[in-house]
């Protein structure tokens, strides 16, 4: 069994890896889940219902983005710019 490092052992750059991975390895796992429910023999839904789980996920990708990206463009969540 591996045991967690202890944050003063670990680098931040490290911490982001190991958290990161795990993260987004739970997300994909979610996401193939979800993709179960496309079982038409099992589950009755609609394309309008198939089209509100995807707006909800692209929205929540699009917000999770931006705050990495907000990181390079030099701008907070939030605040105001004119550039």
């Amino acid at each position: 069994m591996r045991t967690k490092p202890s944050s003063k052992d670990e680098s931040p750059k490290d911490r982001f890896k190991r958290l990161a991975t795990a993260r987004t390895r739970a997300v994909l796992e979610k996401l193939r889940v979800l993709g179960h429910c496309a079982n038409d023999g099992l589950y009755e839904y609609s394309q309008n219902d198939v089209e509100k789980i995807f707006r909800a996920i692209s929205s929540e990708v699009k917000k999770t983005k931006s705050k990495f990206l907000a990181r390079y463009s030099g701008e907070a969540e939030g605040e105001f710019t004119l550039e």
